[in-house]
């Protein structure tokens, strides 16, 4: 739960805030970027929730945030928010929220499918979320992208009795009894292909769906501004292997990122192409 007296000093005057729990996820920038913003090592209320629109915004970043950092005034009533999840942000892709402190925040998403929703990356095992996806026909499928989404994902597989993914490089004690290991490219289904992206850490894994939606993990992510970007190289388990699988998507014909880490990012192939370029400019 937040503490009042552990609010940050740079939050806006006012009864939202973001106490010092926080672990600079980017969830709650992400769903209300109108309300939170970063502040280097974590975020901060900038502009207070102004009507209606805002005050659900802010409302399903706070349930979203996986440890408790977002204050609101006492008498807030979330139950609209708490319902918004999942949210529809484009055909058949659901943003979860409900981030997993043991994933530390990475954002999961759900695809609607015919053929078995496939859950990319693990959010936290909250019974609001489990009460709508049940409603959405379950899982059949649950996408690792990488050792540090995986969460709860025990929980979630004997819940649904879904089949779990991982690349065999990122298996640890905690994902010893994972279904189905990959180590190279592969497909689940016809319009489910894993692409190997090296670099983040040595099993990282994009989903692409309908040769269309590129489920990222943290490979790649729009910043506040819109633009596709990469992971710091700091953060990497191997800065040139991650420039190397970036460069390689140069061709994936993706339109939409929907990533574990930052913003979703939009744009047509050309688009695409010119941020790959960028992004592997030489420095």
């Amino acid at each position: 739960m937040p503490r009042p007296a552990d609010r940050l000093p740079d939050n806006a005057p006012g009864d939202w805030y973001v106490d010092r729990s926080c672990i600079d996820c980017g969830t709650c920038r992400r769903i209300a970027p109108g309300t939170f913003a970063d502040a280097g090592d974590h975020a901060r209320v900038h502009t207070q929730p102004r009507d209606a629109a805002g005050t659900l915004r802010a409302g399903m970043a706070l349930l979203a945030c996986p440890v408790g950092a977002i204050g609101a005034p006492s008498r807030t009533d979330l139950r609209t928010a708490r319902d918004t999840f999942p949210e529809e942000v484009a055909p058949g892709v659901l943003d979860l929220g409900y981030a997993s402190r043991r994933a530390r925040g990475a954002a999961a998403w759900l695809l609607r499918r015919p053929d078995g929703n496939v859950l990319v990356d693990v959010p936290r095992y909250a019974k609001p979320l489990l009460q709508r996806i049940d409603a959405l026909g379950g899982v059949r499928w649950i996408v690792m992208t990488h050792r540090g989404a995986t969460g709860e994902h025990a929980a979630w597989a004997r819940h649904y009795r879904a089949t779990r993914v991982l690349h065999t490089a990122d298996r640890d004690d905690s994902t010893a009894e994972v279904e189905h290991l990959v180590a190279g490219p592969a497909r689940l289904d016809d319009d489910l292909e894993l692409l190997p992206v090296p670099g983040h850490t040595a099993g990282s894994m994009a989903l692409l769906w309908r040769g269309e939606v590129l489920l990222s993990g943290a490979h790649l992510a729009a910043d506040a501004q819109g633009r596709l970007c990469a992971p710091r190289p700091q953060d990497a388990w191997d800065p040139q292997r991650q420039r190397e699988s970036i460069a390689g998507l140069r061709e994936v014909p993706f339109t939409r990122v929907c990533p574990a880490r930052g913003h979703p990012w939009t744009g047509d192939h050309a688009a695409r192409r010119a941020a790959i370029d960028a992004l592997c400019a030489p420095a």
